[in-house]
């Protein structure tokens, strides 16, 4: 073929092609998708730019220790929560949840609204400020603030056991139980017994500054002891120590800072001698009709009338009931608690 003929069919082709794609219709849908293809090799490990969790979460068992410890406490086996969580009385205390509720708004044990919908034990969330950054700052106490004492007033500074002292208190006095006429008019220096005649459990705080309502009554100076304004982080101080342990016990680690030959808590025989006098006074409040064969406080006389009782054999009823509450065997305050037990024997003998 002659190049000639070459070139115009060349030409030719072009114009047809031309023609061609100017008269194309519109595209039609697309079709169906194919089947995906073969997956790609797997990318390099990737690295976490801040991972603070293992800043509690470590290799050395930070969490899981003091959670083993916590476990044996009240707090943490669930003793505390069951009682009364839902009560708006008692939540504050009895309801980790409502705990950290209240101390957030700036209340106290009774100006709790409402008790707790749900159980909560007092675990970790209700005394640090766990999970707020993820770091070892979350191991802050919820409050250190002071605390005004319900029903004393008194002030407790006692640093970090100032968050113990919220709870670790009176609620109720010897005068919440005064005596009353039919007209309700209190009658003066008389008491009427009560199966619930003493603090309300765990009153650790006013057994330390040494508050009770009964010093006056029985003669006893109310002054704080050496466990208050000596220790530092009073409840922290001994019941934790520097190992920070979480089973809440007295650690004789702590003790010795003080008392160098210290082998157990029972020092110079105080535990001892302290149970002694505590019998002495139940048998002696028991002589005068005030505790029952069982141990049970008495509270009915034998015609079925209230049991009322003259201040100074209240304030020794009252006083047995508040070192039972406190549970420290006196050692809280020694000299106090000595001298509360003297004061009590001295009134019902």
């Amino acid at each position: 073929m002659s190049l000639k003929k070459v070139l115009l069919l060349v030409a030719a082709l072009t114009v047809a092609a031309f023609v061609l794609t100017a008269c194309a219709g519109t595209p039609g849908a697309a079709g169906p998708a194919g089947p995906a293809g073969p997956a790609g090799p797997a990318g390099p490990v990737g690295e976490a730019a801040d991972l603070t969790c293992d800043e509690c979460h470590d290799a050395a068992g930070a969490v899981s220790v003091k959670r083993a410890g916590w476990e044996l406490s009240k707090h943490g086996n669930g003793t505390a929560m069951l009682e009364e969580y839902s009560n708006k009385s008692c939540a504050f205390c009895h309801s980790g949840n409502s705990f950290s509720e209240g101390v957030a708004a700036g209340k106290n044990f009774s100006q709790l609204e409402a008790g707790a919908a749900e159980p909560a034990r007092q675990d970790c969330r209700t005394c640090h400020q766990i999970h707020e950054t993820y770091t070892t700052d979350d191991w802050a106490l919820e409050t250190t603030d002071p605390v005004a004492m319900v029903v004393s007033g008194v002030t407790f500074d006692g640093g970090t056991g100032n968050l113990c002292a919220n709870c670790h208190q009176a609620r109720r006095y010897m005068a919440n139980f005064a005596a009353k006429d039919e007209g309700g008019n209190v009658i003066p220096d008389t008491y009427q017994t009560n199966i619930r005649f003493n603090t309300h459990l765990s009153d650790q705080a006013d057994i330390l500054m040494a508050t009770l309502d009964v010093n006056e009554i029985l003669g006893v100076e109310g002054k704080p002891g050496a466990h208050y304004s000596m220790v530092e982080n009073t409840c922290v101080g001994c019941h934790m120590s520097d190992a920070d342990v979480h089973t809440f016990e007295p650690q004789l680690s702590n003790c010795v800072t003080c008392h160098a030959d210290a082998e157990d808590t029972n020092i110079n025989g105080f535990e001892t001698k302290f149970e002694e006098k505590f019998k002495e006074l139940h048998d002696a409040l028991t002589a005068k009709g005030l505790f029952d064969a069982e141990g049970a406080p008495v509270t009915k006389n034998a015609d079925g009338t209230p049991l009322l009782i003259d201040s100074k054999t209240a304030a020794a009823l009252f006083v047995y009931g508040a070192l039972e509450e406190d549970a420290s065997m006196g050692a809280h305050n020694p000299t106090y608690a000595d001298a509360l037990l003297d004061a009590a024997l001295a009134a019902v003998k």
